[in-house]
């Protein structure tokens, strides 16, 4: 009888590894169906960019070139001699603008999680509303211009020193913290910048990382405050300001500019439109991709797991 018992629970337990089994199965060709729609577009780019530009004309190019050149990636830095100048400015501008906004995003959004702050609704209100609500484009410029920023660097780090979004996420963030953490802290005679810099901040890490990466991203990707603000210093342009007239310029050439244009450079790669945008998304988009998995790792909240025995 205990054999038969025992028979039964193996056939069981099989049965339950089977269908576990299955399921991994699935899953794992679900995720790897997920993963080659996901990597597809890049891989794509990366093959068009690294392709001669007469043989892409061609067709057929998924992931792999099949005439392997960096001629597309010369003739970007070969068709405008500014793009090390506006390379440095956007570097900077990242650099600088997601510092100081970050620390500035995160000090408001500080003071505003206080409850005992005296105008903590009003300043809440108005900070909501600014993300309905603009000025306009006209405004704007009558501002930067009346402050004086125009055909300046500051205008770059200035204007963009405080979001609405940024500060009511990391303002979310500090009042799920637990109270007791400041409570103990003001016991033991901590002031508030003590409580902000040495209690806030490192246990803000996560959201600090995230905001970071969305500021540093739009300090990277932007262009039109260069082309509103600091058209005409040249020594002010920005990497993606260059590359946006790179663009246009081909989009707007011809077939027939496009050969002279090869001929005259004596270049045995024919450049195209097509060449060019790929071209320009790599250069536009690896710098960030190289800054993600540094801040990847801070993304994962919890950080306060534990720091409070209840």
């Amino acid at each position: 009888m205990a054999s038969i018992m025992m028979n039964k629970k193996t056939r069981k337990k099989k049965a339950e590894w089977k269908r576990v089994g299955k399921t991994d199965y699935v899953l794992g060709i679900f995720m790897l169906f997920v993963i080659v729609i996901t990597l597809y577009p890049f891989l794509n780019v990366l093959a068009v960019y690294l392709n001669d530009a007469t043989d892409t004309a061609r067709g057929g190019i998924h992931i792999l070139p099949r005439v392997f050149t960096f001629e597309n990636y010369r003739q970007i830095f070969a068709s405008n001699n500014r793009l090390l100048i506006a390379f440095r400015n956007s570097l900077l501008r990242t650099l600088i603008g997601t510092i100081t906004a970050t620390f500035s995003c995160a000090v408001l959004a500080y003071v505003l999680s206080r409850r005992n702050f005296i105008f903590r609704k009003h300043i809440n209100i108005m900070l909501t509303l600014t993300m309905y609500i603009s000025g306009g484009l006209i405004p704007s410029y009558l501002l930067i211009r009346n402050l004086g920023l125009i055909n300046q660097f500051s205008v770059y780090i200035i204007p963009a020193l405080i979001s609405a979004f940024n500060v009511i996420v990391i303002r979310s963030f500090i009042e799920g913290l637990p109270d007791a953490l400041e409570e103990s802290a003001r016991i033991d005679g901590a002031s508030d910048f003590k409580i902000f810099y040495k209690i806030i901040m490192p246990l803000c890490l996560p959201v600090l990382a995230t905001i970071a990466l969305f500021v540093a991203v739009g300090q990277w990707n932007s262009w039109f405050d260069t082309y509103l603000y600091a058209r005409s210093n040249n020594n002010l342009t920005t990497l993606q300001y260059e590359l946006m007239k790179i663009m246009d310029n081909a989009n707007s050439m011809s077939a027939a500019d496009i050969q002279g244009i090869s001929q005259n450079q004596n270049m045995t790669n024919r450049i195209t439109p097509e060449s060019i945008k790929m071209a320009i998304t790599i250069v536009a988009t690896v710098p960030i991709l190289i800054v993600y998995p540094f801040l990847q790792k801070y993304f994962v909240s919890g950080l306060t797991l534990g720091a409070v025995k209840s």
